[in-house]
């Protein structure tokens, strides 16, 4: 999903100028000493509402803005090693990203109980917020088609083709559909909060049986 963001969304410089200005800006919010003393009496899904209202405020309310920076600024990672078919050549994709200190700061920061059921180690499901928040922009900015739908199978093709050196997640599914929810919310009822989708996990584990 993320990977796709990068090749479906090519913004014109100035864009991308302004785009990992903000990503480098949230990430900074996230490693902040005030985001990490916020953790002491806020929940992880309290505090992803801290995030989506913090970028809201970046982008003077703009939604769909607001959730493409968060979704690069929530990847734990810098980029994806992929291997080329054909000549097998490993390739690295990059993301968006701050300096080391920062990026390490920012997902040791990220909220990681979002699921009734998250892991109890050390990440916890902080990955999943990029997927949430990428599923959430694809939604909120589609037009008449299902956008969503179509991505997610360019991503199945893509990482047949392409070998994304990286294990299945079933729980990346759920964040994504949960993340589709949130971006049709959104159209209807921009107040919608974060929270108040994430709430819905249980139908969706129920329903796939994660």
């Amino acid at each position: 999903m993320i990977l796709m963001l990068s090749f479906v969304h090519l913004p014109l410089q100035a864009q991308v100028t302004r785009l990992g200005g903000t990503v480098d800006s949230i990430s900074r919010f996230i490693a902040s000493d005030y985001f990490l003393g916020l953790q002491s009496h806020r929940g992880s899904l309290e505090l992803t509402d801290t995030l989506f209202h913090h970028a809201l405020r970046l982008y003077d309310g703009n939604v769909s803005k607001a959730l493409l920076s968060l979704t690069f600024a929530t990847v734990p990672y810098k980029k994806v090693p992929v291997i080329l078919p054909l000549i097998k050549l490993k390739v690295d994709i990059p993301f968006y990203a701050p300096g080391d200190s920062i990026f390490h700061l920012k997902n040791s920061h990220l909220p990681r109980d979002l699921f009734y059921n998250s892991p109890i180690d050390e990440g916890g499901d902080r990955d999943k917020l990029a997927h949430f928040f990428g599923s959430a922009y694809l939604a909120y900015s589609s037009g008449i088609f299902d956008f969503t739908k179509i991505i997610g199978i360019f991503v199945e093709e893509f990482e047949e083709k392409f070998y994304i050196q990286s294990s299945a997640d079933p729980r990346d599914i759920a964040a994504d559909e949960l993340g589709e929810m949130f971006g049709k919310a959104l159209k209807k009822n921009e107040d919608v909060l974060p929270s108040e989708v994430l709430l819905t996990y249980p139908l969706i584990f129920f329903r796939y049986n994660l």
